[in-house]
């Protein structure tokens, strides 16, 4: 995946900042992954006190959250503050999170300040290894991160269509699930557990897939400007390349959606000369008690 540099994460917060109003419409997929991710809190046997939702977006996950841990201070961060302001509008909290406005990779929060991190569909905009660390600092021994992400054959159809019109990079590259249990290990998380799903959304029309990536802020291709605008034929070409998946009379888009969790140990992983890692055995036990 392309690293995103400071400049890259002012045109995303920008994108999504004018996307906020519009979101909710367009991201059926961001709510489904939501709720498969909350549906798998009742597996944790962990009673958090303070949890934040990292790339809170407009605030699904918050409100699951807070009905799952009544008790717990829940937190809503993201990138973007018209984001945050549509997690402050919205009606029927019993009570409000707090609202925090800041990048993943420089939280502002203090060193073992956080028994739960829960972060949907956001790590593909920026360098994992980076944020783990980041989660890894703030959470306590003992803490959970829960996260989703894109595979690699996310919009392979739409990636696919581009690459029959020009070189130019139109789709975002995602890492692998297994790149990404790696970093964890690096970042000295524990018992890393990785699996992945592909979902697919259907359209009528092409145009109506990248509408939808539009609306979600999602159109932005990390690391690569765009070498001109797009010229109506080109965007027709690609369309019409598009029809070559249609089937029953639709057109697929593919999501592949990367789920994790991983737990900061009880004590601190040693790394042995030969570039092992080692976990003390007291720690694993704990961690599932």
């Amino acid at each position: 995946m392309t690293l995103p540099h400071h400049s890259e994460k002012h045109r995303i917060q920008k994108h999504f900042d004018s996307r906020a109003s519009r979101y909710e419409s367009s991201a059926i997929l961001q709510r489904e992954v939501c709720q498969r991710m909350l549906d798998r809190l009742q597996w944790l046997k962990l009673q958090p006190q303070t949890i934040v939702d990292v790339g809170t977006g407009t605030g699904w996950g918050i409100q699951g959250l807070m009905k799952y841990y009544r008790s717990a201070r829940v937190m809503a961060l993201d990138l973007s503050m018209p984001m945050l302001q549509q997690v402050r509008a919205k009606s029927g909290w019993f009570r409000k999170p707090g609202l925090i406005c800041a990048d993943a990779e420089a939280l502002p929060l203090a060193d073992e300040s956080v028994d739960m991190i829960f972060s949907n569909l956001m790590l593909q905009w920026c360098h994992p290894e980076t944020v783990f660390a980041e989660f890894k600092r703030i959470l306590r021994p003992g803490g959970v991160l829960m996260f989703s992400t894109f595979g690699p054959d996310t919009l392979k159809e739409l990636r696919h269509c581009w690459a029959q019109v020009d070189d130019a990079v139109h789709v975002n590259e995602f890492t692998d699930m297994h790149d990404l249990g790696d970093a964890l290990l690096v970042s000295g998380f524990a018992e890393p557990v990785m699996d992945a799903d592909l979902m697919t959304l259907t359209y009528q029309h092409a145009k109506d897939v990248m509408l939808d990536l539009k609306n979600i802020g999602a159109n932005t291709p990390l690391g690569k400007q765009p070498r001109g605008l797009v010229t109506p034929r080109r965007l027709q070409n690609v369309l019409d390349a598009y029809e070559t998946f249609r089937t029953e009379n639709v057109l697929p888009a593919s999501f592949e959606v990367v789920y994790g969790h991983a737990w900061k140990p009880e004590h601190a992983i040693k790394k042995s000369n030969n570039s092992e890692i080692k976990v003390p055995l007291d720690t694993i036990l704990k961690s599932h008690k």
